[in-house]
C-alpha cells in the first residue's frame, strides 16, 4: 500500500501554505449556515404571526420591533448564504449578524414591547442564554481549523 507524501514547501509565490484538513461549509460550519437560513427565519415567522394580533394593543413599538426583527433575522440569511458559498466577506457578516441577533433578541427579553408567556423575573435568563448562544458561536468562528482553512 502506497502513502502520497505531501510537501510542506512554501509557495513560489510568497504566500505561507494552506493548513491541511477541513475545508467547505461542514460539520459545525453546516450547522451554523442552516440555522442562519432556515431555523432563524421560521423561528421569526412564528414568532411574529402569535404576536401580530396583539398589535392594536401593544401599539406602534410591537410593530417597530417585528420590523427589527425581520431586518436581523433578513441580514442573518444573507450572511448564512454568504457562508455557504464562500463569500469574501462571509465571516464579518456572520459574526455582525451573530451580535445583533443577540442584541436583538436580548431587548426582546427584556422589554415589554414583545407579547410573552414566560414566568415573571427568568427573562434574564433567556437574555443570558442569547448572549452565551452568540459567545459560543463567536468563538467557534475564531477558533475553528474548518473556518481558518476555508476563508484565510
Amino acid at each position: 500500500m502506497m502513502h502520497k507524501i505531501q510537501s510542506h514547501r512554501a509557495p513560489s509565490n510568497g504566500e505561507a501554505p494552506k493548513a491541511a484538513g477541513l475545508q467547505g461549509a461542514g460539520g459545525f460550519l453546516l450547522v451554523l449556515c442552516v440555522l442562519l437560513i432556515v431555523w432563524d427565519p421560521i423561528q421569526l415567522a412564528l414568532t411574529a404571526s402569535a404576536a401580530l394580533p396583539s398589535l392594536d394593543i401593544r401599539g406602534p413599538m410591537l410593530g417597530l420591533v417585528i420590523v427589527a426583527r425581520v431586518l436581523v433575522a433578513a441580514f442573518g440569511l444573507a450572511a448564512g448564504l454568504a457562508l455557504l458559498t464562500g463569500r469574501r466577506a462571509a465571516l464579518i457578516m456572520v459574526r455582525l449578524s451573530i451580535v445583533i441577533t443577540a442584541a436583538m433578541q436580548t431587548f426582546v427579553y427584556l422589554t415589554p414591547f414583545f407579547p410573552n408567556n414566560r414566568a415573571p423575573g427568568v427573562e434574564w435568563i433567556g437574555a443570558a442564554l442569547s448572549v452565551l448562544y452568540a459567545v459560543g458561536w463567536l468563538l467557534y468562528l475564531a477558533r475553528s481549523d474548518r473556518v481558518r482553512n476555508t476563508f484565510e
